[in-house]
């Protein structure tokens, strides 16, 4: 009985009904974009610097896993660590801003290739040409980029001459001495990557780096990529606690308003209920019911927008962000819908608990 006057009310006032899910369905989609869209950030980092190949990431003292570094590290150390114990391979890269978050990374080519197992080319092949540049196939179809197209970049124009599978390392690759000349740092590298003779020299070789080199950061791939997380990211964090809370402050105030609105809007209603009998609980439990179902629909309608902008971002931004569905926030965010739609119901409950049955009867 209780149930189908719920949502008998709740047909009742559709506009005041579908805008309250609405609120909360953009609430909950809030929160799950932004943190699908970091992860897939992260991820997707996490993706290309396994894609790379190498056992063991040198990268320069004080310098930040997720933020550009300067090309500190002289060039002279690739032949410095292919003498060392067990390093088979060496190689390194440059990377330089082009504004956002977007890079281009130099590259020996021949040693990077080696290294990762080969670029697999969708169209073209390798550098030729100073003045060329490999792309990978995300950048290439969010740009209408193909062979011989030309790309504006740093105040020069580029030849594409490769696309090829996204994945490894970059998706905007130069050779080396190009990007040490437009950053200002000829000979030098930014990071520097080393592939192993055998996996199981790996804990040896790190031991002797690290006691050869204290200053700088030596980390194996598995210690590498696992500094990709929120945590690492500077005020990534922060930022999004303050989404979520703009979020709930939103919920919080729809479904306060609603709430407020239904209360005035039904005082005849509860002064009825109350002079039949119902008790204060009885009223409060209605409310909060019908607050329930709007939090629970709003987050299932919220839940499949997040697909909506999934599809937005990854279709639309820029081919470094993408989104992904993360299903392990849907309870979290539902939960936090529900949280501050409740929060919202509980002045307009207090009230309404508090009527007086025969002022409500009188009500106009």
């Amino acid at each position: 009985m209780v149930n189908k006057l719920v949502v008998e009310n709740l047909k009742h006032r559709p506009v005041r009904t579908l805008l309250s899910i609405t609120a909360i369905a953009v609430e909950v989609t809030m929160i799950l974009t932004l943190v699908g869209v970091s992860r897939g950030m992260l991820e997707d980092s996490q993706r290309r610097a396994r894609g790379v190949g190498a056992d063991i990431w040198v990268r320069p003292p004080n310098s930040s896993v997720l933020s550009f570094s300067a090309a500190s590290m002289s060039e002279k150390l690739i032949e410095f660590f292919e003498k060392q114990p067990h390093v088979a391979l060496a190689t390194g890269s440059v990377a330089h801003g082009i504004g956002g978050i977007e890079q281009i990374t130099g590259v020996d080519l021949e040693k990077f290739s080696r290294m990762s197992g080969g670029l697999k080319y969708l169209e073209g092949g390798p550098f030729r040409n100073p003045e060329d540049i490999i792309v990978d196939e995300r950048y290439a179809v969010q740009n209408k980029l193909k062979v011989g197209s030309t790309l504006k970049l740093v105040n020069r124009n580029w030849r594409v001459c490769g696309v090829v599978e996204p994945g490894k390392l970059a998706r905007l690759l130069l050779p080396l001495p190009m990007v040490q000349e437009m950053s200002g740092s000829p000979g030098k590298l930014s990071q520097i990557f080393l592939k192993l003779d055998h996996k199981e020299n790996l804990n040896a070789a790190l031991a002797d780096l690290k006691q050869k080199m204290p200053e700088h950061k030596i980390y194996s791939i598995e210690e590498f990529t696992s500094l990709f997380s929120v945590n690492n990211v500077p005020g990534l964090r922060a930022f999004i606690g303050v989404v979520i809370t703009l979020s709930v402050v939103v919920g919080f105030l729809v479904v306060f308003l609603s709430m407020y609105t239904a209360v005035l809007e039904r005082t005849r209603e509860i002064g009825i209920l109350k002079s039949l009998g119902a008790s204060p609980g009885y009223v409060l439990g209605l409310l909060v019911r019908e607050t329930l179902v709007l939090a629970g629909v709003g987050a299932v309608a919220g839940i499949g927008l997040s697909f909506g902008t999934r599809v937005m971002v990854n279709g639309l931004a820029g081919p470094s962000l993408s989104q992904m569905i993360v299903t392990d926030w849907w309870p979290i965010s539902t939960g936090i819908a529900i949280a501050g739609a409740v929060l919202g119901t509980v002045y307009p409950g207090w009230k309404a608990v508090h009527q007086d049955a025969l002022e409500a009867l009188s009500y106009e």
